[in-house]
């Protein structure tokens, strides 16, 4: 849930919450940590559905994220609930499908909140899911939020 003591607060969304989400939200966390913003911008992840409800991340995507300095550790997987729509300023879903549960179920008046991740990227950009592959599939989705998270960071610093 977002921090109440934040000014902003950024939903990161998925399928499962256990890989591109939560990674999504480690690398922000750790981003808004060095830049002192951490009480500013709230951050969490959520899934689309509930298959995972309670797990940790993925153990490939903490490991990936732990070579680079990210710790996922802390978190756990939930669903988006109805709450969410309204309690975070922005909610970035990995890809078109999830974006698309997401409208199907936000409130009309805050659709505007919905966008996709990879969006400071290119229009229409997608996270892949690595579940079902190997380990580069895990740094190549890494090597795309830090991207996305940077320039995410860069368009709400003005």
């Amino acid at each position: 849930m977002a921090d109440a003591r934040a000014r902003y607060s950024i939903l990161f969304v998925c399928h499962g919450n256990i890989c591109r989400s939560p990674t999504a939200e480690g690398v922000m966390r750790h981003m808004l940590a060095a830049r002192g913003l951490a009480a500013s911008i709230a951050v969490d992840s959520a899934g689309t559905h509930g298959y995972h409800v309670g797990e940790p991340p993925d153990a490939r995507s903490a490991s990936a994220a732990a070579k680079r300095g990210y710790d996922l550790s802390g978190q756990r997987a939930r669903q988006v609930n109805d709450a969410d729509f309204a309690a975070f300023d922005l909610i970035l879903a990995a890809d078109k499908h999830n974006l698309a549960d997401l409208r199907g179920r936000c409130p009309a008046d805050l659709q505007g909140r919905l966008r996709l991740m990879l969006e400071p990227l290119g229009e229409g950009r997608e996270v892949p899911d690595p579940y079902y592959g190997g380990s580069q599939g895990f740094e190549g989705v890494l090597d795309l939020l830090e991207e996305a998270c940077e320039r995410w960071l860069a368009r709400l610093s003005k």
